[in-house]
């Protein structure tokens, strides 16, 4: 039997995990299992590794995204840029030491899910949030060519506070994205700090969360004429590009 699975901690619910399962069964894929790995020290991964060998390949959740990385003896360009993995891809040959590559599949997600709503004014973009998903969000906006800014609570070399979101910031920004936690389940009031009312039907807002699937951040955007969209898709194009790199020959 092949194995994948997630390691993270606390994992209290994993949209991994239920996507799998209904993969393996939708596809009738046999001697596959995906299993969850609450491992409550990064120091427990070796162990984890070395123990199963049926373990083939793993996603990584908060907090181990960067601590993991030491681990590794390869990166893919995407995750050496970011600086974090969300795949592993686990290499074992004749019984030899495993072989451990990281990949960030995040950047796929995004840009793959955005790229059909863009349209040939979506030029410039705010990403709101500074932490490890605005950095994947910001290296697949790099790839497709769209200039981007990022926001922050205070304003930094290359970012802005959400206090400097004036007519003119919003107004050269068509496309804006939250890669912040706020609005989360169950926390649906939470959105983050923009000047709503100056957008316009101009505008694109995409949201990383997808639970609720319209966060109060695309409500208000929508209730001024902007398009929506949620981080849905993002997870499931990632999970399946998790597959593909998981199941590679060679």
């Amino acid at each position: 039997m092949k194995k994948f699975g997630l390691i993270g901690f606390p994992l209290t619910h994993s949209f991994s995990k239920k996507y799998y399962d209904a993969k393996i069964e939708r596809e009738q894929i046999p001697g596959v299992g995906y299993e969850l790995y609450p491992i409550p020290a990064i120091t427990d991964f070796p162990g984890l590794v070395g123990k199963d060998t049926r373990l083939m390949g793993i996603n990584v959740t908060i907090p181990y995204k960067i601590a993991v990385m030491g681990y590794l003896d390869r990166l893919s360009p995407e995750a050496e840029a970011i600086a974090a993995v969300n795949c592993i891809r686990i290499d074992r040959e004749n019984g030899g030491k495993p072989v451990l590559t990281g990949y960030n599949t995040d950047v796929y997600g995004f840009a793959e899910s955005l790229r059909p709503l863009l349209k040939p004014h979506h030029e410039a973009a705010l990403i709101l949030g500074n932490g490890g998903a605005a950095k994947a969000v910001s290296f697949a906006l790099g790839q497709l060519g769209i200039a981007h800014t990022v926001v922050s609570r205070s304003a930094k070399s290359g970012q802005l506070a959400y206090t400097q979101l004036d007519e003119g910031v919003i107004g050269i920004h068509p496309l804006i994205i939250n890669t912040t936690p706020l609005g989360t389940y169950p926390n649906v009031a939470g959105h983050p700090g923009i000047p709503y009312h100056l957008l316009d039907d101009r505008h694109l807002l995409y949201d990383l969360v997808y639970n609720p699937a319209e966060t109060e951040f695309l409500k208000r955007g929508k209730a001024r004429g902007t398009a929506t969209k949620n981080g849905l898709e993002m997870l499931e194009l990632q999970a399946e590009r998790n597959w593909e790199i998981w199941n590679a020959e060679g």
